[in-house]
């Protein structure tokens, strides 16, 4: 195992600090994914959270297991070395984490689907763009739509370059997720999971040309279901012009047993 190239270790003592408060931590189980050298890590433990720490980076834990062996000898910090988005994780309550870049997707999707009472995560610049951009804008894609179905996402503040070492070449931001109900009923998460992505896959199509791509994946007695049953406005629309509550339309109708 080797840690990700573009992991950067946070490092500016004031915003270790902001993103440490930002949750009340104490007495409570907190996961952090890619601890990196334990200087948030050892924020949280402070503030007297019991932190589950999960490291790619092999000689990173080597590390970790030195710098924190009495929180380990405790009971207090528990670290696994492996892949975040693979590794079986023990219960939790909060995530608090500088997330690697390159899991920043996969992860947060599977935190949503693990489920957590609130996260606070940190996400490059862009990515957190995409993440918090409001379905029926333009600026809205897949991850916005998936995300914010199942979450209640804010921005809390971004972090320059100079926060890390090494310094990313871009800004980073950090997001706040509170998991809730789907706002607008959905039967089946991997289906609606599905009509997004495909949809998402054909964004420069109309959302009826989409469907009609789809009939491979689909079937088509499901694919024409949804064409006869949907209304014009949501078929002549593209699919960053959708609602959530359209999205789950589509769904709903897709899901209909035959």
């Amino acid at each position: 195992m080797s840690a990700p190239r573009d992991q950067h270790f946070l490092v500016d003592p004031g915003a270790i600090d902001r993103i440490a408060s930002l949750l009340p931590v104490a007495g409570r189980v907190v996961l952090e994914v890619g601890p990196g050298k334990g200087a948030l890590t050892r924020a949280l433990l402070d503030r007297g959270a019991e932190v589950v720490a999960v490291e790619l980076d092999l000689h990173l834990c080597s590390e970790l297991a030195s710098t924190f062996s009495a929180e380990i000898a405790s009971g207090q910090l528990h670290l696994i070395p492996g892949d975040a988005t693979r590794v079986p994780l023990p219960p939790f309550e909060l995530v608090v984490s500088n997330l690697p870049y390159s899991i920043s997707s996969p992860l947060t999707f599977r935190l949503l689907e693990i489920g957590f009472s609130e996260a606070v995560l940190m996400y490059q610049y862009e990515f957190a763009r995409r993440m918090l951009a409001v379905p029926g804008l333009p600026e809205c894609g897949r991850l916005s739509v998936m995300v914010q179905t199942y979450a209640e996402v804010t921005r809390c503040f971004d972090l320059p370059p100079h926060c890390f070492s090494p310094k990313p070449q871009v800004h980073s931001t950090v997001v706040r997720l509170r998991p809730r109900d789907p706002p607008h009923p959905i039967a089946d998460r991997k289906h609606y999971a599905d009509v997004v992505r495909v949809l998402f896959s054909h964004r420069r199509k109309t959302v009826k040309n989409g469907l009609r791509s789809a009939r491979g994946i689909f079937g088509r007695e499901e694919v024409d279901r949804m064409l006869t049953q949907l209304p014009e406005e949501i078929l002549a629309a593209r699919p960053e012009r959708l609602t959530l509550a359209d999205f789950a339309a589509i769904a709903g109708i897709g899901h209909e047993p035959r």
